[in-house]
């Protein structure tokens, strides 16, 4: 019921550009990408594994789904996760497919292929106030999974 909900929302959402590998950003700023350039070293972050990295974008406490665990976690339980995740499945690439905007809060959608096998990943990142996103949901779900 949950993935039905939140494919719901994208469904509602204008889908936008891929990322076109425009300099990191450590917080959001408007560059070549647009609205969009929070996603820059996110991106980058997952097609290398890199959890240290990718965690600090993460807020205090989020939610993360990976294949088909689901839960609400800290900061650095997230990244146990992660990094378990990753010490199975060994990223070679990551495409963003969609990205979208609402009020304060930025969507990612995109294909990860690691470990020989292709996930979705999902991905929420929102805004308290400034430039700085944090990311609140993170799921990982093997494509076949999807349909």
């Amino acid at each position: 019921m949950r993935k039905i909900a939140i494919l719901a929302i994208f469904m509602s959402l204008p889908l936008c550009a891929q990322i076109t590998g425009t300099p990191a950003a450590t917080a959001y700023s408007q560059t070549a990408d647009g609205d969009f350039a929070v996603f820059n070293s996110i991106t980058r972050y997952l097609a290398a594994g890199d959890v240290n990295s990718l965690s600090s974008w993460f807020a205090d406490n989020l939610d993360i789904t990976v294949i088909s665990s689901s839960q609400s976690c800290s900061k650095n339980q997230a990244r146990q996760i992660l990094r378990s995740f990753f010490s199975s499945y060994t990223p070679r690439s990551f495409e963003a497919t969609h990205k979208a905007s609402d009020g304060n809060k930025k969507y990612l959608i995109g294909l990860l292929n690691a470990g020989g096998e292709i996930f979705q990943v999902t991905i929420y990142a929102t805004s308290y106030g400034g430039d700085s996103y944090k990311i609140q949901q993170l799921a990982i779900s093997r494509q076949s999974d999807l349909y």
